[in-house]
């Protein structure tokens, strides 16, 4: 089960949880009040391509490379759990 609040740090990762816009206008990482993160990126939803451009989004956001960001659940869904390594 998801956890309640928007992000949680397990180890050494930390993990958010994002609600995933795809196919959008611009790119953009918002920080919302309950912790969580509403992610808008321009790449459409086929072949992993706005998985990745989320992740790329986030690595960007948080300064790390895009190896230390890891979808953890909702590879097909828009809300989805993610891993960042070493924060």
């Amino acid at each position: 089960m998801p956890p309640r609040c928007g992000y949680r740090f397990v180890s050494k990762n930390m993990r958010v949880t994002v609600k995933v816009r795809a196919s959008a206008k611009k790119i953009s990482v918002e920080k919302l009040d309950d912790g969580s993160f509403k992610v808008a990126v321009t790449a459409p939803p086929v072949d992993g391509k706005a998985n990745r451009a989320v992740c790329e989004a986030l690595a960007d956001y948080y300064n790390v490379p895009i190896s230390r960001v890891m979808i953890v659940a909702g590879l097909t869904g828009r809300q989805k759990i993610i891993d960042i390594e070493g924060l």
